[in-house]
C-alpha cells in the first residue's frame, strides 16, 4: 500500500519550505522606527546626472544631495521580530540625489550599505542598491555625559565602512530646532528593480518603482553646521559623488510603514 503526499512549498522569499516560515523575508507591511543623522550637500550636477535613468532629470535644483545615517528597529505586522533585538535592529548609510519625474520631486539612492542580511534582501526586493557595510552613529542618551541628551543641542557623528575601508564620515553640531524636515527625507524614493539575466534569452524587467508608505512620523528636527567627507576608496563612480559644498546637518527620529511598491507613472 502506498500513500501520496502533496507537497506545496511556500514563502514570501527564499528559502521556500512546506509551511513558509523558513523564508528570509516576511511579507509586508513592515514597520520602521529609527534615529537619523543626515547632512545636506551638493555634488557636481554632471556627476549626479550620470546616475539617473533617462526617465528622470535633475529638476530645478541640480546637484542637491544628502548623506544619511540611520539606526532602525523594525517589525512585521505581528511584531514578532521585536522579541529578538538582533533580528529587529540594523544600521544603514545611504546617499540620496535630488531628482524629478515629470515635475514631481523625488530622491534617487545610488548607493546604500546595511549591516544585516534581512534589510539587504529587502532592499533588493524594492530595487534599493544595498550592500554590506559597517555603519555607526551617535545616538541620543537619556542621562549622563557620554553623548547628547535627547534631541537637545550637541554633536552627532556618523561613519561608514565596507571591507575594512572607510567610505564616509560626518559630524553635525545641532544648535536649534528646524521648522520642517529636510527636503530629501520628505519625498518618495525612486528605485530600479533589477533581476539579472540568468536564463538564456530572457529579458528582465528594469522598471522604475516607488513605494507606498503610511504612518510617516517625524520627531522634532534639530539642525546645525555639518562636515562631510566621502573618501576615494572604491571606484571613480562612487568618488564622483563627493561633496563640492556641504550644507546643514540634521538629527531626528523617523517612522514609517512600508506597504508595497508601485510602478512609477
Amino acid at each position: 500500500m502506498t500513500s501520496s503526499v502533496v507537497s506545496s512549498l511556500r514563502g514570501y522569499s527564499l528559502p521556500l519550505s512546506p509551511s513558509g516560515t523558513s523564508a528570509t523575508l516576511t511579507p509586508p507591511p513592515w514597520h520602521f522606527s529609527g534615529e537619523v543623522v543626515m547632512v545636506d550637500y551638493r555634488v557636481d550636477p554632471e556627476a549626479a546626472a550620470r546616475f539617473l535613468p533617462p526617465e528622470l532629470d535633475l529638476g530645478a535644483d541640480p546637484g542637491r544631495a544628502a548623506a544619511v545615517w540611520a539606526h532602525w528597529q523594525w517589525c512585521s505586522e505581528d511584531g514578532a521580530e521585536l522579541a529578538d533585538p538582533g533580528a529587529s535592529q540594523f544600521s544603514e548609510f545611504l546617499i540620496l540625489l535630488g531628482c524629478e519625474y515629470r515635475g514631481r520631486s523625488l530622491a534617487r539612492c545610488p548607493y546604500a550599505w546595511v549591516d544585516q542580511p534581512v534589510p539587504l534582501l529587502r532592499g533588493w526586493v524594492q530595487g534599493m542598491p544595498k550592500q554590506f557595510g559597517e555603519v555607526h552613529q551617535t545616538r541620543p542618551m537619556r542621562v549622563g555625559k557620554a553623548g547628547p541628551l535627547g534631541s537637545a543641542a550637541g554633536a552627532y557623528h556618523g561613519t561608514a565602512s565596507t571591507g575594512g575601508r572607510r567610505i564616509a564620515r560626518a559630524s553635525v553640531n545641532v544648535t536649534a530646532q528646524a521648522a520642517e524636515p529636510p527636503a530629501l527625507h520628505n519625498v518618495p524614493l525612486v528605485h530600479s528593480r533589477v533581476q539579472p539575466q540568468w536564463i538564456d534569452g530572457e529579458k528582465p524587467d528594469l522598471g522604475l518603482v516607488t513605494s507606498t508608505v503610511t504612518g510617516v512620523e517625524f520627531s522634532e528636527v534639530w539642525s546645525g553646521d555639518a562636515t562631510l567627507e566621502i573618501f576615494d576608496v572604491l571606484d571613480e563612480d562612487f568618488a564622483s559623488l563627493r561633496p563640492v559644498e556641504v550644507g546643514r546637518g540634521h538629527v531626528f527620529g523617523y517612522a514609517e510603514t512600508l506597504v508595497s511598491g508601485q510602478a512609477l507613472d
